[in-house]
């Protein structure tokens, strides 16, 4: 029976807003129409009342359509939805008990540990009085505006997010900050009508419950801030080596924007410059809404934030990180990361160890010639999987040990030369064609002409094919290439 008042509250909150713009449209009209007849330079237009065309009446008769409409689909329709849509739904009370999150392994091919997502209750529950200013703005900038005001789910959001799903995009949320806090705590991130219409029923339902202050606090410390930093507090230590309580305006901003999406927007992710864009766009939030000014928005934008570097200990890192996306992407970060899932892959550890080795020694002997990282992925062709995966010589390199070079979109090198040579072969060419490796210079109608040369910085005369690709000769590959067009290469 609460059930079902809260829902009918709901649906009456909603059609009761959509009855208002209406009757103030109906409203307004005769006051248009009038101002425009009065704008008519003909006298006999002017003396046309133009009320005549909204009588009194059918205004009254539309207030008493809408009623009808109204009352129709609560009593009528909603006992369905309850049935239908809303069973077995959590209490929202159940939000301040927590949860117990199990840890979630990753192991390789052979059963050997290479990951534990989660391995200890990161959260340190803060109150919300310790919290700065600066990050309870940022977060109702970016996340929820009208924080304040609503009753717990926004119709303007939804109907939005409603014509976005309808066209053709990809599931939109529309969400409140009570809607993310049951979203995170109380429900599952399937991304459904389903979810949706219970997310905003306990939402509503919750702030009956909580006041907004309350709502507030309970998000700061439930809501995951990436890795295994869920709270706040937890963030705070994680990224910075410090209290919540003592972080700037930039650090503030650049945490606000988080939870959006942890994996993203991390520093230690796989795109560790996207949370600097993320941060601008919640100061530029902050400034519109006149939570700061211009001058605190462009000394936030300016400071340099220093992070932490991450202290859990792993096995095949860059792996493990491109795995951990694809558990995220398909079970949601919550599962992933307090679901106790066991993940067994095709990696095998043993090779895995001997690539990195491999790969750190041979940029270390060539460090003379500018060379600075190598990466290494090791697949069996016969059915795809991966047994080896070293992305870069150093993941704790702060600079760019993070990105993953076997998974980047990165220039093809000499690699390009095998596509070259294959369209050439397809063309008519053979394994003893001779190719002439000797100097030639295109010209570059604005520009410089090009001039190719080889690595070796000479020339080798008439060579084979097969010689010039053996030996990787640049000059006879572009030679061939200029020969076939680009279009057959590309094709």
């Amino acid at each position: 029976m609460r059930l079902l008042l809260i829902l009918i509250a709901i649906v009456a909150t909603i059609l009761i807003r959509i009855g208002d713009a209406v009757l103030f449209l109906v409203n307004l009209l005769p006051r248009i129409v009038r101002k425009i007849g009065n704008q008519i330079p003909s006298k006999k237009t002017r003396k046309i009342k133009p009320t005549v065309f909204f009588p009194l009446p059918f205004t009254t008769k539309l207030k008493y359509l809408l009623a009808g409409i109204l009352f129709s689909f609560v009593f009528l329709f909603v006992p369905l939805i309850v049935v239908v849509f809303i069973q077995d739904l959590p209490h929202p009370r159940s939000i301040t008990l927590g949860q117990i999150p199990q840890t979630t392994k990753i192991f390789d091919r052979n059963g050997k540990l290479l990951y534990q997502i989660y391995t200890s209750q990161n959260r340190t529950l803060v109150p919300l009085s310790i919290i700065p200013q600066d990050l309870k703005h940022a977060t109702i900038a970016i996340e929820d505006k009208d924080f304040y005001k609503h009753p717990g789910f926004d119709v303007s959001a939804i109907i939005r997010s409603a014509i976005e799903n309808v066209s053709g995009g990809e599931l939109q949320g529309g969400s409140t900050i009570t809607q993310q806090l049951i979203k995170s705590a109380l429900l599952t991130p399937e991304a459904s009508v389903v979810r949706k219409i219970k997310e905003v029923i306990l939402a509503f339902w919750a702030e009956r419950i909580y006041t907004k202050d309350e709502i507030l606090g309970l998000y700061f410390n439930q809501i995951p801030y990436g890795g295994t930093a869920w709270g706040v507090e937890a963030a705070s230590q994680t990224y910075f080596g410090k209290h919540v309580s003592e972080l700037s305006l930039s650090e503030s901003s650049f945490l606000a924007g988080i939870p959006r999406a942890p994996t993203i927007y991390s520093p230690f992710g796989t795109q560790p410059d996207l949370w600097k864009k993320r941060q601008k766009e919640v100061l530029a939030k902050m400034r519109g809404q006149g939570f700061i000014t211009k001058k605190e928005e462009e000394e936030a934008l300016n400071e340099e934030l220093t992070f932490q570097t991450p202290q859990t200990p792993l096995n095949a890192p860059h792996f493990v990180m491109y795995v951990k996306d694809l558990l995220v992407k398909k079970y949601g970060l919550p599962m992933v990361e307090k679901g106790g899932l066991n993940v067994v892959t095709s990696l095998d550890l043993s090779l895995q160890k001997q690539a990195q080795d491999i790969v750190t020694d041979e940029v270390d002997k060539n460090g003379y010639l500018n060379l600075t990282n190598g990466a290494s992925l090791i697949t069996n062709p016969k059915n795809g999987d991966i047994l080896a995966m070293v992305g870069g010589r150093d993941f704790s390199d702060s600079q760019s040990g993070n990105v993953n070079v076997t998974t980047s979109k990165r220039q093809p090198g000499s690699s390009i030369k095998v596509v070259t040579y294959s369209a050439a072969l397809s063309k008519g060419l053979t394994p003893a064609s001779i190719i002439d490796d000797s100097p030639i210079t295109f010209p570059n109608p604005g520009s410089k002409p090009y001039s190719p040369v080889n690595y070796d910085g000479k020339f080798h005369g008439k060579v084979s094919l097969r010689i010039a690709l053996a030996n990787s000769f640049n000059i006879p590959a572009v030679k061939t290439l200029n020969s076939i067009g680009i279009p057959a290469m590309v094709e």
